[in-house]
Parts: C-alpha cells; sequence; structure tokens
C-alpha cells in the first residue's frame, strides 16, 4: 500500500535546535530543569554516543524503567539516532510480571533509576536474562560525559517500517503483547493531530500520563516536538499539582484520562483561572457526560478523543463546536485514517447501527513483536485493524464509540453496551465512578452488574442508583445489582479491571426485587 512520501530523516529535535536553538522544548517539573531544542539536541547526542559506547546499533532494545523525566525523551533521541529501539518498562509491575516483558523483548541494555534496580535485577533473574544495567542516577552522567568528549557519529537512516519503539499493552491474562511502533507511525500521527488538534508551536502541553503508555509518548509529547512546541512533564498525576502546573507554565492544551478528570474537578482549587487553556482533550475510555459538563462549566473547552496503542494513538479530530453539539462524540478520522464499522455479518453498518472499528493508515503498528499469529488475529488480508471497539457514525462521518466487543453482554436476546448504562448511573449526584459488567443469569443469560464510587463526602444508596438507571434505560439494560465500592481494582494502564469486577463477589449486591421494590416506592 502506498502511503505519501515519507521523510528518510524526521529528526524534528535537531531540525528545531538549527532554526529555533533557544526556543524551550521540555520542561521537568519535579527536578526544575527547563531544555531549550538546541539543549535536548546535545543531550540527545550525548545519549547516542553513549549507547554507541555500550554496543547498542539498529535493531538492539533499550529498555527503561523510571518515571516521567527529561533524561527520557534525549535517550529516545539516542535511540533514533543509532536506530536502537526504546522499550518503556511499567514500574507498577511486580518482578514476576516485568519479567514477562523482559523475557519478550530480550533488551541489550536496562536503563533505569536507581530505586528500581532491585526490581528490575529480580525480574531479569526470573527471565533467564542480564541486561547491562545503566543506571540514570549513578551511571549515565559519567557515561553521557565521555559521550561528548567522545566525538559524534553518523546518524541511521531513519527506514518507514523501521521500529523505533516497542510498548507493551497492559491486560488483565495472558501472555504481554509488545506493540512495534515504526517511524512512519510516530510522523503520520504527529503530523495529523497537530493538523486535526490545529496544534502549532506556541502550544504548551503537560504529560502526566507514564511514558510506558502511548498517552504519555505520542497524545503530546511527540507531536509537539514536531512542530516545535513545549512539553511539561510531571512525574505523577496529582490533581493540585497538576492544576498548578497548567497554570503556571500556561499550558494551552491539556489532556487526562476521565479518572484524573474527576479527580480534577473535585479537588479544592478546581476553578482557578486558566487563561491560557484552549481545551482539555479526554482519552483512554469514554468519559462521562456530567463530567465533562463540569469542566466546561469552569470555561474550559472538552474535548472527547479516542486511540490506541496500535494505531495512532489521535484518531479522530472534533471542534469545540461540535463537541459542544454532539456530547460524546469523537468527531472525523484524523488526516490518512480510513474507517470501517463491521456490522459482524459481512455489511458496513448503516449510520446510527453499532459496529466493530476498522482502521486502516500509515499510523498503524507494524504489528506485534516477534508474533506474527497474534497480529494476524487483528489485521486482515487488506491491512484492516480490527480494533474490538464498537462505533457508530452519524449521517455526517461523525463518529461516536460506544464501548469494547467484548463487553457487551446479551441479556434476553437484547445487546448491552456498557458505556451507556455508565453514563446514565454517572449522572446520579454523588458518583465519582462506574463500571458495569456483564454477569451470568439462569434466566436471561447474562444482566449487568454496577460497582460504583462515590464522591467524598457523598453517600450513596444502591437502591436509588437502580431507581434512577430505570428512568433512563430500557428495562434490560438496567442493573440487576450493585456493588458499592471504596475504589475500583485498576490495570498497570490505569484503566478498571473489568475481568476482576465480573469475578468480584457478590457483597453489597442489591438483588433485582429489591431494586424492583425501591423503584415502585419512588425511591
Amino acid at each position: 500500500m502506498a502511503w505519501p512520501a515519507f521523510p528518510s530523516r524526521p529528526d524534528v529535535v535537531a531540525w528545531w535546535a538549527r532554526v529555533r536553538p533557544h526556543r524551550v522544548a521540555l520542561v521537568d517539573r519535579r527536578r526544575g530543569e527547563r531544555l531549550t531544542y538546541a539543549e535536548l539536541d546535545a543531550a540527545s547526542e550525548r545519549w547516542a554516543g553513549a549507547l554507541r559506547a555500550l554496543g547498542a546499533g539498529p535493531g538492539d532494545r533499550v529498555a527503561v524503567l523510571a518515571g516521567n523525566r527529561a533524561e527520557l525523551l534525549a535517550l529516545f533521541g539516542g535511540c533514533l539516532r543509532v536506530g536502537a529501539v526504546l522499550v518503556p518498562l511499567n514500574w507498577r509491575l511486580a518482578p514476576p510480571e516485568l519479567s514477562l516483558v523482559l523475557a519478550d523483548a530480550a533488551p541489550r541494555l536496562l536503563v533505569g533509576e536507581s530505586r528500581f534496580r532491585a526490581t528490575a535485577e529480580r525480574a531479569g533473574s526470573l527471565a533467564g536474562l542480564a541486561p547491562q544495567w545503566v543506571d540514570l542516577d549513578d551511571d549515565a552522567p559519567v557515561l553521557l560525559r565521555r559521550a561528548a568528549s567522545g566525538g559524534g557519529g553518523a546518524h541511521v537512516r531513519a527506514e518507514p517500517d523501521a521500529p523505533t519503539m516497542l510498548l507493551y499493552t497492559s491486560g488483565s491474562t495472558g501472555k504481554p503483547k509488545g506493540v512495534v511502533l515504526p517511524h512512519r507511525q510516530l510522523f503520520y500521527n504527529a503530523y495529523a493531530t497537530t493538523t486535526g488538534w490545529e496544534l502549532g508551536a506556541g502550544d504548551v502541553a503537560p504529560v502526566a500520563t507514564p511514558f510506558f503508555h502511548t498517552g504519555g509518548w505520542h497524545v503530546f509529547t511527540t507531536p509537539l516536538l514536531h512542530v516545535g512546541g513545549t512539553v511539561v512533564l510531571f512525574e505523577s498525576f496529582d490533581p493540585a499539582d497538576f492544576l498548578d502546573g497548567l497554570a503556571e507554565e500556561r499550558c494551552t492544551v491539556a489532556f487526562s484520562v476521565p479518572t484524573q478528570i474527576t479527580m480534577l474537578t473535585e479537588c479544592a482549587s478546581w476553578g482557578r483561572p486558566l487563561p491560557a487553556l484552549r481545551f482539555l482533550i479526554s482519552g483512554g475510555a469514554p468519559c462521562p457526560e456530567t463530567v465533562a459538563a463540569r469542566v466546561r462549566a469552569a470555561g474550559i473547552p472538552f474535548r472527547q478523543g479516542f486511540g490506541l496503542t496500535e494505531c495512532g494513538p489521535n484518531c479522530f479530530a472534533i471542534g469545540d463546536e461540535e463537541s459542544l453539539a454532539r456530547p460524546g462524540s469523537v468527531g472525523w478520522p484524523a488526516h490518512f485514517l480510513e474507517m470501517r464499522l463491521d456490522a459482524g455479518d459481512g455489511r458496513e453498518a448503516e449510520a446510527g447501527e453499532p459496529g466493530e472499528l476498522l482502521l486502516r493508515g500509515p499510523q498503524m503498528f507494524a504489528g506485534y513483536w516477534r508474533a506474527p499469529a497474534r497480529t494476524a488475529e487483528v489485521v486482515d488480508a487488506d491491512g484492516w485493524l480490527h480494533t474490538g471497539d464498537l462505533a457508530c457514525r452519524d449521517v455526517d462521518g461523525a463518529y461516536r464509540i460506544c464501548g469494547r466487543r467484548k463487553e457487551m453482554y446479551i441479556s434476553g436476546g437484547e445487546n448491552v453496551f456498557p458505556g451507556e448504562v455508565e453514563a446514565a448511573l454517572a449522572e446520579c449526584e454523588g458518583v465519582s465512578e462506574v463500571v458495569v459488567v456483564g454477569v451470568p443469569d439462569a434466566k436471561w443469560g447474562e444482566v449487568g452488574r454496577a460497582f460504583v464510587v462515590a464522591r467524598a463526602g457523598h453517600e450513596l444508596r444502591a437502591e436509588a442508583l437502580v431507581a434512577h438507571a430505570r428512568t433512563r434505560l430500557a428495562g434490560y439494560k438496567v442493573p440487576k445489582s450493585v456493588v458499592l465500592l471504596d475504589e475500583l481494582p485498576r490495570l498497570g494502564s490505569g484503566k478498571p479491571d473489568r475481568v476482576a469486577l465480573a469475578s468480584h463477589g457478590a457483597d453489597a449486591v442489591v438483588p433485582a426485587a429489591a431494586a424492583a421494590t425501591a423503584a415502585a416506592r419512588g425511591d
């Protein structure tokens, strides 16, 4: 398949270092560092020299186990220049979990913070590997000084399908999947994002999503560097600190996942003036409209985005006016992306009819690492990526995400999309988070069970939640039981662990009969 022409040396940091050397590229909030493009370019070149000295070259994997810090951007730049593949590791994983990733990636080097060394060594031992450890705090400063005095080397030509990064997707079961991100994916995602979201050199964006996720790297970081903007790094997400950063760094655009946005709107400093902020975009999961409304009530334009590690991750574009007029819509396909909705019977879904979202374009991954069979399970012979996400399309081509195909359940022969039920329950006063899963039922096959977390200072009653759902949803969609939780179990990505919830015990469950009685009383 012929994509538009690809530049052989898309080294945007080096280009901006020549054109605007004194422009700030990167701010590390925790360490108080501010790097210009010239400084980031020089740091990337030092890392390239250090990697060569350590024997890393084209195709070699360089794993990194660290929080969000400026060195990771320079390390990635060094990897690009020598042709090595960066493998960001999830520092939240326990050694047995991390060992599976190490065994699959087989990195030559493992760069990490001192605080994670014991975990890395234990994981390496379990994997039967002993990659060379490069300590960011102890070893790296010496290596980089030597590299600075040793002179530079030739940069490796950037072939479109050559891997740049290997990102492991989170999951609750099974072998981890390494998603290979080639040069073309990064380049076209950056181009499509900056065009569709109208980003430019004057934009400043915070990055609090961990760098072991595509959201940390490719929602704003690589696209903004592509156009000469400024990236503000937060090592972790704290709502008050995040709001301080938005104000103090005069951030113009921001991305957060729905859980973080909920935390922001419940923070004591929520509502402080943020005159520079043009919009807040949510991704990673559908954001309840009640939360979006709280954002807009604070005077901040709100947009809903969608993407995945295997494609994009920025797959749609929508403006502020359209986002307000179409609650829950993610808008229109990003540049270069083709889309289809598979109705499941060999035909294209009609307008308004849910179907599986299929994607095709140059911002797609190059396959799963050393797993052609697994790749063939999701990419068909015509090059379509079967996302497993259900979506529907308006008559004018705007899309709305309905949820995951595997999360949909069938109750009494009717399809139920958990996202729709969750949105209805999220309207209840005092609800912070809600997840609905299908559970077995002798009569209906499957029924819904809602897991609900209350906002701070609020007390919820399961009966009232079910009664509210009955005013918003058809009877077969109303959850037949409710579980009140202090917090939701989560995957390494921070998303709710639906598998764990589906196997949750029946503690605090309100059965259907009690719910019906409560509804009849008018609770």
